[in-house]
């Protein structure tokens, strides 16, 4: 189990913030510490806990509404 950083206020937002950036690894992004043969889901987990992740909300994350009006249409 990691330790949570100091900006992450519970456990649920790292679990969120850690299965965003799993996502971001299956698809080819490049981790950033050294992932041996590891699952992205432990590397992720590493990667958040020593603070390589900036921190994600749905809050924080901007939708373009025109695109999702346009999408809903056709």
């Amino acid at each position: 189990m990691f330790k949570l950083p100091d900006d992450l206020e519970n456990k649920y937002r790292f679990v969120t913030l850690a299965a965003k950036r799993a996502e971001q690894l299956q698809v080819g992004a490049l981790p950033r510490v050294g992932d041996g043969d590891r699952k992205a889901t432990v590397i992720a987990q590493e990667e958040v806990a020593a603070g390589l992740v900036d921190v994600w909300g749905p809050e924080i994350e901007e939708v373009d509404l025109e695109l999702v009006v346009e999408d809903e249409e056709e």
